[in-house]
C-alpha cells in the first residue's frame, strides 16, 4: 500500500516537473521568437557581404564594396519590411488573402519586378540625382553614396519599428541629395531631375486617388447599380482582368524584356491585346463557376472580385519591386562602378549580383518584418471590400508602372495611401 502511494507521489511529482518543463520551453520560445527575425536578417546581410567579396575579386577597393553591399542589403530589408503594406494591405484588409498567402505572392512578384524591370530607376538613383562630375574624386563620391545608404536605411528602420508607413523613396532620394550637398555643395545636385522627381511625388498620389475613384465609379455603374448584379459581374469581371493582363503584358515586353528583345510600341500593344483576349477567355468560365448559386446582392460580388483583387495585388508587387529596388541598390551600383573602373561619371552599369541582393533583401524583409504595417494600410485607414481594394491595388500598380517606365523614383507608399483615400472620398461622396 505504502509502495503504491509512493509511486503515485512520484508520478505526481513527475507530472509537475513535466508541466514546469513545458512552461519553461514555452517561455523560452516566446523569449526567442523576437530574436528569430533579426538573426535571419543578420545572416542575410552577412551573406550579401560575402557575395560581394566573392564576386568583386581581389582588388584594393573590395572592402568598400563589401561594406556597400551590407548597407544595400540592410536597406533592402527595410524596404520589404516597410512597403509590403502598400501591395498586400488592401487584399488582406478585404479578406481576399491570408497573411501567409499575401507574403508569398508579394515575395515572388517583388523579386520578379526588381530583376526584370528595375534597371531604369536604379540608374536614376545612382547617377541622376547628384552629378558625379561635381565630386573631386571617386573616393568622395563613394563615401557620399555610402552615407546616403546608411542614413536612409536607419530612418526607414526606425519608422518600421514605430509602425509608421514612411516612404523609402523619399528617404533614399533625400539621403543621396544630402550626401551630395555635404560632399560637393549645392552645385552637385541635378536640380532639373530633382524638380521632376519632386513633381512626381505630388502628382502621383493624387493620380492614384483619381484612378482608383474612376475604377470604382466604373464598377458601380456597370455592376453594382445593375438590377442583375451577378449577370453584370459575369460579363465585366473577365473584361477587367483581361485588360489588366493585356496592359501588363505590353509593359513587360516593351520595357521589362527590352534587353532580350526589341519591340516597337505597336508590336507590344498587339502582343498585349492577344494576351488580354486569352486571359479574358480563361476568366469567363472561372467567373461563371464562382457565380453559381450566388444571390443577387452586393455581398455576393465579394467572391467574384477575389481573383481580380489577388491579381492586382500581385501586379502592384511587381511594380513596387521594379521601382523601389533602386532605393536599395542604386547607390550600391554606383559604388561598384566607381571602384571597379574608376569611371564614376559615365552611365551606370548594373551587375546581376547587385540586383539579386536588392530583390532578395526586399523579399526577406517583407517576410520577416512586413505584416506589422499591412493592417494599417488595409484596414485602419478606410473600410475596404474586395471591389474597393481592387480599385486601390490596380490604380497604384498603374501609377507606379508608368513612373518606372519614365525612370522616376516615386513613393509607392504615398500612391497606395492616395488611392485608399480616393476610394474613401468617392464612397462618402457617392
Amino acid at each position: 500500500m505504502t509502495k503504491n502511494k509512493n509511486e503515485a507521489n512520484h508520478l505526481e511529482t513527475l507530472d509537475r516537473d513535466l508541466n514546469r518543463l513545458s512552461s519553461l520551453e514555452l517561455a523560452t520560445a516566446y523569449v526567442a521568437r523576437p530574436m528569430v527575425a533579426p538573426t535571419v536578417a543578420l545572416i542575410f546581410v552577412v551573406l550579401a557581404g560575402l557575395l560581394a567579396m566573392t564576386t568583386f575579386g581581389q582588388t584594393d577597393h573590395r572592402i568598400i564594396v563589401v561594406i556597400a553591399a551590407i548597407f544595400g542589403a540592410y536597406m533592402a530589408l527595410n524596404i520589404g519590411a516597410n512597403d509590403v503594406a502598400n501591395n498586400m494591405g488592401p487584399a488582406v484588409g478585404a479578406n481576399a488573402l491570408t497573411m501567409g498567402g499575401a507574403i508569398l505572392i508579394a515575395a515572388v512578384f517583388e523579386s520578379a519586378g526588381a530583376l526584370i524591370a528595375g534597371g531604369d530607376v536604379v540608374s536614376t538613383i545612382a547617377k541622376g540625382i547628384i552629378s558625379p562630375k561635381a565630386m573631386s574624386s571617386d573616393a568622395i563620391f563613394v563615401w557620399a553614396m555610402l552615407a546616403a545608404l546608411l542614413s536612409a536605411a536607419l530612418w526607414v528602420n526606425l519608422a518600421t519599428w514605430v509602425g509608421a508607413p514612411v516612404s523609402t523613396t523619399h528617404s533614399v532620394v533625400g539621403g543621396v541629395m544630402g550626401a551630395g550637398i555635404a560632399a560637393a555643395g549645392l552645385s552637385a545636385v541635378n536640380w532639373e531631375k530633382m524638380l521632376q522627381i519632386a513633381a512626381s511625388w505630388i502628382i502621383s498620389p493624387v493620380l492614384g486617388g483619381i484612378i482608383a475613384a474612376g475604377f470604382l465609379w466604373f464598377i458601380k455603374v456597370k455592376i453594382i447599380y445593375r438590377d442583375n448584379k451577378i449577370t453584370a459581374a459575369k460579363t465585366w469581371v473577365p473584361v477587367l482582368v483581361g485588360i489588366m493582363g493585356g496592359v501588363f503584358t505590353s509593359y513587360l515586353v516593351l520595357k521589362g524584356f527590352k534587353t532580350l528583345i526589341k519591340l516597337n510600341f505597336s508590336t507590344a500593344l498587339s502582343v498585349g491585346f492577344v494576351a488580354g483576349v486569352a486571359i479574358w477567355l480563361v476568366m469567363i468560365p472561372i467567373v461563371r463557376g464562382q457565380a453559381k448559386g450566388l444571390e443577387n446582392r452586393n455581398k455576393s460580388l465579394k467572391k467574384l472580385f477575389s481573383i481580380p483583387l489577388i491579381a492586382s495585388a500581385a501586379l502592384l508587387s511587381f511594380a513596387h519591386g521594379a521601382n523601389d529596388v533602386a532605393n536599395a541598390v542604386g547607390p550600391l551600383a554606383a559604388i561598384v562602378q566607381a571602384t571597379k573602373s574608376g569611371d564614376y561619371g559615365s552611365v551606370v552599369t548594373i551587375p546581376l549580383w547587385v540586383m539579386v541582393i536588392g530583390a532578395a533583401g526586399i523579399s526577406f524583409g517583407l517576410f520577416l518584418f512586413g505584416p506589422k504595417l499591412i493592417r494599417v494600410v488595409g484596414s485602419q485607414i478606410t473600410k475596404l471590400n474586395p471591389m474597393r481594394a481592387y480599385c486601390v491595388a490596380l490604380s497604384a500598380a498603374v501609377t507606379v508602372i508608368v513612373a518606372s517606365w519614365l525612370g522616376l523614383p516615386v513613393s509607392s507608399t504615398h500612391i497606395a495611401v492616395g488611392a485608399v483615400f480616393g476610394v474613401g472620398f468617392f464612397r462618402e461622396w457617392d
